[in-house]
């Protein structure tokens, strides 16, 4: 390595002249919100998730909510979640009028929820469980599947950090009733915003292409094409649509996902060997690499180390870092609510978790300097 110092986003967008033109393709054809570029992702996206339906949404976020209310969580109704993910999975559940109760993980290698710490939280009030495919790495979802199975309840996969993620060879995604994705500009399918929502399920399907939109029975693109002249609101529905931009952006990055996903899987290969050195850091998930996307790229520090100060001497040597997450549970606004909030491998992650650069184009030499300033700083 060099005596200067790098700069290593946190991450970077796998872009070139394919979404230019992919956005210009939609300038020129001047049709800008659920058009054909809509209907071309959804079709490509089911046959790439191996799902029936997948309904392209504004966000994540969105997705999330529609998929609570499809499976009918209404008000007071318990929904079984993680602590450990970013805020919208539990605010989807306030939005359709339910309350988040929170689930530890399986143990400090594996950050997924726990199958019994789910179980042990069922009640009579318990509608659904959300579980989070964190970093790309699977839930244990057929245990999940059996407990939900027992207790006749919908499963919703979180899967915003997941798309090209496998379970026993099976997409993430499609292994609950509902999944959810992001198209958020740091995720493996980079769009700025979007989402998408998979289900095997017809019923469920038709509900959230109604509630997408208003709970219209036709689209501005039916009464353009004479499919339709005039429309019905069968439901109370949402301006959830996507955009004819964003969705073309989608179709592109979802053509460059594999070989992104596999870039990112190298990428983790070399972070493992240079980081081995370091006594002080241990990577979660041993065992499990070769089916996740490597959405991130977290590390558990040990106890002893100050994370702040490590991510400030990382930010002043040019490495940006980050932490996922903090514990729900722990904010603010959740300390108002009254549950059981016993997490303590969430709590203990949320405290020591660093999350160092990942994407597709981070180069071997970006790499070896961010190993090498980890591993000058723990020599002091």
């Amino acid at each position: 390595m060099s005596g200067s110092n790098p700069t290593i986003p946190l991450f970077d967008l796998n872009y070139g002249k394919e979404e230019e033109e992919a956005v210009l393709r939609v300038l020129r054809g001047k049709w800008l919100t659920m058009g054909p570029e809509t209907e071309a992702l959804e079709r490509e996206f089911a046959e790439f998730c191996e799902v029936k339906h997948a309904i392209a949404v504004s966000n994540c976020t969105t997705a999330l909510h529609l998929a609570n209310l499809v499976v009918g969580v209404k008000q007071n109704d318990e929904v079984i979640c993680p602590s450990l993910s970013f805020v919208a999975t539990s605010n989807s559940i306030l939005y359709a009028g339910g309350a988040p109760v929170f689930a530890d993980i399986e143990s400090l290698n594996d950050w997924t929820l726990s199958p019994s710490g789910i179980e042990r939280k069922i009640t009579d009030r318990t509608k659904a469980i959300i579980v989070m495919h964190y970093g790309g790495f699977a839930c244990d979802m057929d245990e999940i599947a059996r407990i939900a199975h027992r207790h006749s309840l919908p499963v919703i996969e979180d899967a915003a950090h997941a798309p090209g993620a496998t379970c026993s060879g099976r997409p993430l995604g499609s292994l609950g009733d509902i999944s959810c994705f992001s198209f958020f500009s740091n995720k493996n399918i980079s769009t700025g915003e979007g989402g998408m929502i998979c289900t095997n399920e017809g019923e469920y399907a038709e509900k959230i292409r109604l509630m997408r939109s208003h709970g219209m029975t036709s689209q501005t693109l039916d009464r353009h094409r004479g499919h339709a002249y005039n429309y019905d609101v069968v439901s109370l529905g949402y301006n959830y649509r996507i955009d004819e931009i964003h969705a073309a952006l989608a179709r592109v990055q979802l053509k460059k996902l594999q070989d992104g996903n596999h870039l990112r899987l190298k990428a983790a290969a070399i972070y493992k060997k240079g980081l081995s050195k370091i006594d002080q850091i241990t990577i979660p998930f041993t065992g499990r690499a070769d089916e996740a996307n490597y959405h991130i790229f977290p590390v558990l520090l040990d106890k002893s180390v100050n994370r702040n100060d490590l991510m400030t001497y990382l930010r002043q040597n040019g490495i940006q870092t980050s932490i996922h997450y903090p514990p729900i549970h722990q904010f603010s606004f959740y300390k108002n609510f009254s549950f059981n909030h016993e997490l303590p491998l969430t709590e203990y992650v949320g405290l020591h978790e660093l999350t160092l650069p990942m994407y597709p184009g981070i180069t071997g030499y970006q790499q070896e300097s961010v190993i090498n300033f980890l591993l000058k700083y723990f020599e002091k």
